[in-house]
């Protein structure tokens, strides 16, 4: 994203006091501005209208994408971590997003329902591999006809992306910015599999960008035609 665009969505996140933490706006500026997530997500839902659930949604970050990129489609993000669904919530309010909500959930006790598009950005590797495989299914059983599931994830391909990629998440742990490790990387070819027993067209196109990590855009299309 161009910086003055980055620049304009962080000022939402800046704190009401002046002298207040300005760590969320260093990392919105900063995220938005370097990172090739956004774009390649957007470029996903371009001629999409159907509902985006974002599970796992952080500070909400792509519904100010979507929108800078004149995309609306209605959005609702939800997330355990309550301190960055409260900063969402207030930086969707200033920015005054339209068809824009954040709700506090426990993707652990279940996926709440939704029919149409579903998000699920930097989320898998951080659940158990059992989790892993509920949400998956609960999000494909979620998509409509012409709806897809956009994922941005890790994959364990035994590269040297891959070992800098459980380094920065084990870090980003330590230093209390997620609230949660690296638990399991997916496999290429049994997510594959999993999107193709369901029906679904999938698409895996690496985001690197100009990172050292092993991001990999995955996105699992039901057919227009499929019934309903």
């Amino acid at each position: 994203m161009p910086s003055a665009e980055a620049a304009a969505i962080a000022r939402a996140f800046l704190p009401a006091r002046r002298l207040g933490n300005r760590t969320a706006y260093y990392y919105v500026r900063g995220k938005l501005a370097s990172d090739p997530l956004y774009g390649g997500i957007c470029h996903a839902l371009r001629t999409s209208r159907a509902p985006l659930l974002d599970l796992g949604c952080g500070l909400g970050l792509l519904a100010h994408a979507l929108r800078q990129a004149g995309l609306d489609l209605p959005y609702r993000g939800v997330d355990n971590d309550a301190r960055k669904i409260a900063l969402a919530r207030t930086a969707a309010g200033r920015r005054e997003l339209r068809d824009v909500s954040f709700d506090l959930v426990d993707l652990a006790a279940g996926a709440p329902a939704h029919q149409g598009n579903v998000a699920l950005l930097d989320v898998l590797q951080f659940i158990s591999p059992q989790a892993q495989d509920q949400l998956l299914d609960a999000a494909i059983a979620m998509l409509t006809p012409g709806a897809c599931l956009v994922l941005r994830t890790g994959l364990e391909d035994g590269g040297w992306r891959a070992r800098v990629t459980r380094s920065v998440d084990n870090l980003s742990r330590w230093a209390g910015w997620m609230n949660a490790g690296p638990r399991r990387y997916p496999d290429a070819a049994e997510l594959r599999a999993r999107f193709a027993a369901a029906g679904l067209h999938s698409e895996f196109s690496p985001l690197f960008g100009r990172t050292p990590f092993n991001n990999w855009r995955i996105v699992a299309t039901r057919p227009a035609n499929a019934a309903a």
